[in-house]
């Protein structure tokens, strides 16, 4: 029989700062392990709930509430290295983020070093534009056919009609080319300087998102090491006979 304190929903909740019935909740959707039960069939929580539930608060702020209810319930059917591997991929999605951003920076920084020349006048043929980046004219029918560019049709005869804009975007797939960048990472570089409007604005964006990874990073770190001292504990406890107490009888 355990000498361990017995905690109530009460005190988890308060704990926490939620409801008592979100830490029932919590218990029903195995984010916390089952927790025992009184004659009268109130619940009785131990320091493993508690632990759990730190670990659980701490999840959720960096690796958000379906991922960190997916740790938490992986963890309590016994399945340590599938919470893990769910841990691995956001840090793996997490770096991709990265990439994207590094990719994004770069190329602001490719284009700040080219000389665009004079501004090109509005409605420019697929051949006049082949011939201001030097490429052919293939190179932009295949730009196109992978979603990078969108020239709007001239009525009556279809033909391609690129404006300023789509100059831009055509010089900077150009330019993201010749580094060797692959089409598919071109791509968001594009909708985000067509999201945001312009390359100081993008640069803006950009810093921004950068220092929101760099709190969602910090934020994983916690939460994994939290994840770690609770998974610590249950190794103690399973070592030592102790933990949630068994539903009472």
């Amino acid at each position: 029989m355990t000498n361990e304190r017995r905690l109530r929903s009460v005190d988890l909740a308060r704990l926490a700062g939620v409801s008592t019935q979100q830490i029932r909740n919590y218990e029903e959707a195995g984010v916390l392990p089952p927790a025992g039960r009184t004659a009268s069939g109130y619940r009785v929580f131990r320091e493993a709930h508690r632990r759990a539930l730190l670990a659980f608060r701490a999840l959720l702020r960096g690796y958000g509430p379906v991922t960190a209810a997916q740790i938490m319930r992986a963890v309590h059917a016994g399945d340590v290295p599938g919470a893990l591997a769910l841990v691995d991929s956001a840090h793996a999605a997490l770096h991709e983020e990265r990439r994207s951003l590094r990719a994004a920076r770069r190329a602001l920084e490719a284009l700040a070093r080219e000389d665009p020349g004079p501004p090109p006048r509005a409605g420019l043929r697929i051949g006049e534009v082949a011939g201001l980046l030097g490429v052919r004219t293939s190179a932009l029918r295949v730009w196109e056919a992978a979603g990078l560019l969108a020239p709007r049709r001239e009525r009556g005869t279809g033909y391609r009609v690129y404006g300023p804009a789509d100059v831009r975007d055509a010089r900077l797939v150009h330019t993201l080319r010749r580094s060797h960048h692959p089409l598919d990472r071109i791509r968001p570089v594009l909708e985000e300087l067509r999201r945001e409007g312009g390359s100081e604005a993008l640069r803006s964006a950009l810093t921004a998102r950068e220092e929101a990874l760099t709190s969602r990073t910090r934020a994983m770190l916690e939460g994994a090491g939290s994840l770690y001292g609770y998974l610590g504990h249950l190794d103690g406890a399973a070592g030592g006979a102790t933990g949630p107490a068994p539903a009472a009888r």
